[in-house]
């Protein structure tokens, strides 16, 4: 009997989506996910539990390489971390914030696709209604957003890198979006 427990990632299997040297789409690395609601001050203790200060300027991302806060809303942030450490960075945060606050583990709801390559903001404008020319979404910008009728959190790690945070029941739909959108660039 297979085990039920075990979670299985919406784009196993898939093949990354590549054009010529120029795009590459391919499925994150598993990770944790948490939503911090709270006041600044909260913000800064779950920062120092989470291993890295949370971005106080809106539709801003922070990073050192293994950890990741977006700042979402004006008491929002969404981080992200090493799946291995789903259980204790939620507990490490709940130990040290003393105000009202809201955490939140959505680490089985969220997946991530990756777009990496000269024609990855290209592709993205076919579904994202944002300008993503580097002075107007410049490296470290993150919000939330939709490509086409699919809520994603869209941030800019490089000059023409991506993160694509996305529900994963709609991980499918989008990746096919993005399959889409690249065909144009795919074709001889």
């Amino acid at each position: 009997m297979p085990d039920l427990a075990t979670r299985r990632e919406p784009l196993d299997g898939l093949a990354p989506i590549t054009a010529r040297s120029r795009l590459t789409i391919a499925a994150a690395p598993p990770g944790s996910r948490l939503v911090f609601r709270g006041p600044d001050s909260a913000a800064a203790a779950a920062g120092g539990a989470f291993g890295l200060a949370l971005p106080e300027i809106m539709n801003r991302a922070a990073s050192d390489g293994t950890r990741t806060a977006f700042k979402l809303g004006p008491d929002e942030w969404l981080l992200l971390g090493p799946v291995e450490e789903e259980a204790s960075l939620f507990t490490a945060i709940e130990a040290v914030v003393a105000q009202p606050h809201s955490l939140v583990d959505v680490s089985h709801r969220n997946v991530a696709i990756m777009l990496d390559g000269a024609l990855a903001a290209d592709v993205l404008n076919a579904g994202v209604m944002l300008d993503l020319e580097l002075d107007a979404f410049p490296v470290g910008m993150a919000t939330r957003t939709l490509f086409a009728k699919t809520e994603i959190v869209l941030w800019r790690k490089g000059a023409t890198s991506f993160h694509v945070e996305v529900w994963r029941s709609f991980a499918p739909y989008l990746h096919g979006l993005l399959t889409e959108a690249s065909l144009e660039y795919t074709k001889d």
